[in-house]
């Protein structure tokens, strides 16, 4: 008789979906960075590639705290919300709505880790596991405040930008 899935076995699998998730993120950025115009969108994808690298390594001290190795798990969901942004990319290429729209792709991906470290610390929690918990919701912070930070550069500067066509 096969064994009845747990809550552990949840966890690990999503663990598992959030690694795959960074470890495409971190391949993702640098050509995001590289194709945002605005400096201050430059250094926000700048800053957080260095965050990322952080989350991973803190991904992996999870998977040690289980005693299981750090592997992924493929995501669909981060591969089409990359996917888009290199559409985005693609086709808003040399348009004041790059950047609006970069921003937009930006936030999927940090909504769709804000989902998914908010149910990671939650089973943390429930399980027991206190310093996989606290290493989790640390991550979640950082994403909470780099979609805001998204939002306010978003608001100050990009959209406004995005509305009227460059002189070229």
């Amino acid at each position: 008789m096969a064994k009845m899935k747990t809550l552990e076995d949840l966890f690990l699998d999503t663990l598992k979906d959030i690694y795959y998730a960074e470890r495409k993120i971190l391949k993702a950025l640098p050509k995001m960075k590289r194709a945002a115009t605005n400096e201050k969108l430059v250094a926000a994808f700048e800053k957080h590639h260095g965050e990322t690298e952080e989350q991973i390594e803190r991904l992996q001290k999870v998977f040690e705290i289980l005693g299981k190795p750090a592997r992924g798990k493929t995501c669909d969901a981060i591969e089409g919300i990359l996917s888009e942004a290199e559409d985005i990319m693609d086709e808003f290429k040399g348009s004041p709505a790059l950047d609006a729209g970069l921003i937009s792709a930006a936030q999927a991906v940090e909504h769709y880790e804000i989902t998914r470290y908010g149910t990671l610390h939650r089973w943390a929690k429930e399980l027991g596991m206190d310093e996989a918990a606290k290493l989790l919701d640390e991550t979640l912070q950082q994403e909470w405040k780099t979609d805001a930070d998204l939002t306010k550069l978003a608001d100050k500067t990009v959209n406004d930008a995005a509305k009227s066509p460059t002189d070229a």
